[in-house]
């Protein structure tokens, strides 16, 4: 019904005979171009908040136009004849509405001066990118009018004009903006917690300017390119101040053309500053290499230096100082090398501490290894070849460092320790002193001859080619057990020797005791049973 409406008013104001389709689209375009045309007429008179709703209402009246244009065009034959007329007048509305935003631009310009000018700027950065977006609907508008066989030659020139004007006049404002948060940023950045309110809404309205002529910058670059103008240029200007290559600008021409224009940079740059160049990286080379061969030599020098020394120096302190004297003259030599490429090295150095402390924070736990090495180092409580007992760990010290210990054990395994588990567990040295005392206890019967077990045992413990005759061996009744007399035997041996002795004596007690009728009694305990 509502169709057939339309189509009979279509008819009443003379409209030629078409579908109904066609009617109701043509009435309804015809409909919404009036109202546009009413308020951008009206427009001109609005003042204060009622001219920005009259905006308003005009970019939602253009748009829901467009859109009814749109699926018009979408039909399989659309109609030239009915549609075209309105393709030609809402292209005459949009330029009158981008006249009427270059005015107002004109006006906001005209008040630059001020103590507002930031505000005033921005401003004028909104109106550009509401300007590219009448741009874009105008280019559109010559697509469609494109397809309905009209020749748009003449509109697409102006249309290419204004928009190579307005991109002109926007990679001056992006480079501009820029540059001035550039040094507001570093400002910002040098005041640290003292940068001002001020100074940080001034940093927000300038990035918001540099976003708002950026983006319209990169939309004129599109329809500059759909129109067949040359935009490299451009598009280097963009990557210049955004940083990356958006969808937009890319393309093979630019990108060929950057690395050009690279390469030449590149090429300028070696013929003029090539021999300079080459001849401080060969000095580098130079330093390193003298530094590498210095290194070496002073560490050799420093390790014979320590290891001849009456101080008897630890192998840990020997290879301390013989590594710590290698890597601070390399070290000296990197610093001086990098001096002659023109670093400078107050910065570096200040670097290098602000590093070391975020390092230190993350390796707490290696530090705490890296402290007790430190103090094992200085006390010295075992060295390389040492047999210990420490963090619960029995063996032979075979490897000594800042953060850790490396132990075999006596059944030949490698066990790697932390420094600061040993440093701070009980560190027994087994080999630490000269002599080691064998304690043993041998028991005999009750019924035994005290005296001929005592001779036997002396006997034994002073055969053995092992047993060191000072300190003297000690053999001693000991203790009247509940199943056995015992005897202490104690003989003193090299460290090495221990087991050793321990074993033989051992062996060599049970089989003269049983060669002499001497009994090694077992626990045992007699019964009464009493009748009554």
């Amino acid at each position: 019904m509502y169709k057939a409406l339309l189509l009979g008013l279509a008819i009443a104001i003379g409209w030629p005979a078409a579908a109904d389709d066609t009617a109701t689209e043509a009435q309804a375009l015809a409909t919404l171009q009036q109202g546009l045309q009413q308020n951008i007429t009206e427009l001109k008179s609005s003042k204060g908040e009622l001219k920005a709703v009259s905006e308003f209402r005009i970019k939602q009246q253009a748009q829901a136009f467009r859109n009814t244009l749109k699926q018009a065009l979408e039909e399989d034959n659309p109609n030239a004849e009915v549609l075209l007329p309105y393709v030609q007048k809402h292209q005459q509305q949009l330029q009158a509405f981008v006249q009427y935003i270059n005015n107002e631009m004109a006006r906001i310009s005209a008040q630059l001066g001020s103590d507002n000018d930031a505000q005033l700027m921005l401003a004028l950065s909104r109106r550009n990118l509401e300007k590219t977006d009448f741009y874009r609907n105008q280019l559109e508008l010559l697509n469609w009018a494109d397809r309905l066989n009209a020749d748009t030659s003449s509109e697409r020139q102006t249309l290419q004009q204004q928009l190579q004007n307005q991109a002109t006049h926007l990679q001056s404002l992006v480079s501009y903006n820029q540059q001035q948060m550039s040094a507001l940023v570093e400002d910002v950045n040098a005041a640290g917690k003292d940068a001002s309110s001020e100074q940080r809404a001034q940093l927000g309205v300038l990035k918001e300017r540099l976003n708002n002529n950026s983006t319209a910058l990169g939309a004129d670059i599109t329809m500059l390119d759909s129109l067949g103008v040359d935009t490299n240029a451009l598009k280097q200007s963009l990557f210049a101040v955004s940083g990356n290559i958006t969808q937009d600008v890319f393309n093979v021409s630019f990108i060929s053309q950057l690395f050009g224009n690279w390469l030449h940079i590149a090429e300028a740059s070696i013929v003029e500053n090539g021999p300079s160049l080459a001849v401080k990286v060969l000095v580098f080379l130079i330093i390193l290499f003298c530094a590498h061969l210095l290194a070496k030599l002073t560490e050799r020098l420093v390790r014979k230096a320590v290891s001849n020394s009456k101080l008897n120096f630890s192998m840990l302190l020997q290879d301390f100082f013989s590594g710590l004297s290698g890597k601070v003259v390399m070290t000296i030599g990197l610093l001086i090398a990098l001096s002659q490429l023109g670093f400078e090295l107050g910065p570096l150095l200040a670097g290098f501490g602000i590093a070391g402390v975020i390092i230190g924070f993350a390796l707490q736990d290696t530090l705490s290894n890296f402290a007790s090495g430190m103090m094992i180092l200085v006390y010295r409580p075992y060295d390389v070849g040492d047999l210990i007992n420490a963090a619960g760990v029995t063996g032979r010290v075979s490897h000594m460092s800042l953060v850790s210990t490396t132990i075999k054990t006596l059944d030949n395994q490698r066990l790697i320790v932390p420094n600061n588990k040993i440093w701070g567990d009980t560190i027994n040295n087994i080999t630490a002193e000269r002599h080691r005392r064998v304690d043993m206890t041998f028991g005999i019967g009750y019924s035994d001859d005290i005296e001929k077990a005592e001779k036997v045992l002396q006997e034994i413990v002073s055969q053995h080619p092992k047993v060191l005759h000072d300190p003297e061996p000690i053999v001693r009744l000991h203790l009247l057990n509940e199943s056995s007399v015992d005897f202490i035997v104690r003989p003193w041996v090299q460290p090495d020797d221990y087991w050793m002795v321990y074993w033989d004596i051992t062996r060599a007690v049970k089989m003269r005791f049983d060669a002499e009728n001497i009994t090694i009694p077992f626990p045992q305990r007699d019964v009464h049973f009493y009748k009554e």
